[in-house]
């Protein structure tokens, strides 16, 4: 009997386990179960670069347990590839204390770190996440803004996904400085009516 040709196709890349499929993506907040996954990915991003990582094991865990929600994984066939980590702040601009405090009735996202794990960088997924993060912060109606603060060579990235710089940041880590930026989540009303928030 002759198999067609489209059957011979599947049953050889059936027998070699050959497989030319996207694996699976899953976006879903964090938990402090994914703590350890997350430190590693950020050390491994941070260190090589800067000698310091924005958090530490036990701050991730502590804002994985405070504030769950506003945290996003990017997680491909089940493991984690790229991750932002937020907490609320209610002031204006950042301050030393906004690196370790969720202020629960602020009105401001503090984006603390964005990490992509090594083999997946260089492939727009740090884009892509802040993208989905920026659109899912629009769901959330006592969000008004997001802020983070960044080293100068980063700032173009963060331009291209809409925020502003605000100027240099009152917080330095060391011999690093930082420039605080901003991105205004408020006013996108429509957005919010159109998007199944």
């Amino acid at each position: 009997m002759r198999l067609p040709v489209c059957t011979k196709t599947f049953l050889c890349y059936f027998i070699f386990g050959r497989r030319h499929t996207l694996p699976a993506s899953e976006f879903r907040s964090l938990s402090p179960e994914d703590a350890i996954s997350v430190f590693e990915i950020e050390r491994e991003a941070f260190i090589s670069v800067s000698g310091e990582c924005p958090l530490h094991l036990d701050e991730v865990r502590h804002f994985l347990t405070l504030c769950p929600e506003l945290s996003l994984g990017w997680f491909e066939g089940g493991r984690l590839v790229a991750f932002i980590i937020g907490s609320l702040w209610d002031q204006e601009r950042l301050t030393m204390d906004a690196l370790t405090l969720h202020k629960p009735h602020g009105a401001t996202v503090h984006i603390h770190v964005l990490a992509v794990h090594r083999t997946f960088r260089q492939q727009g997924k740090g884009s892509i996440l802040m993208w989905r993060y920026l659109q899912y912060l629009r769901c959330l109606p006592y969000v008004r803004r997001a802020v983070l603060m960044c080293e100068d060579f980063l700032v173009p990235f963060y331009q291209k996904s809409g925020f502003k710089a605000l100027g240099p940041a009152e917080i330095t880590v060391g011999p690093l400085n930082f420039i605080e930026m901003f991105y205004l989540v408020r006013g996108h009303a429509f957005m919010r009516r159109n998007s199944g928030c």
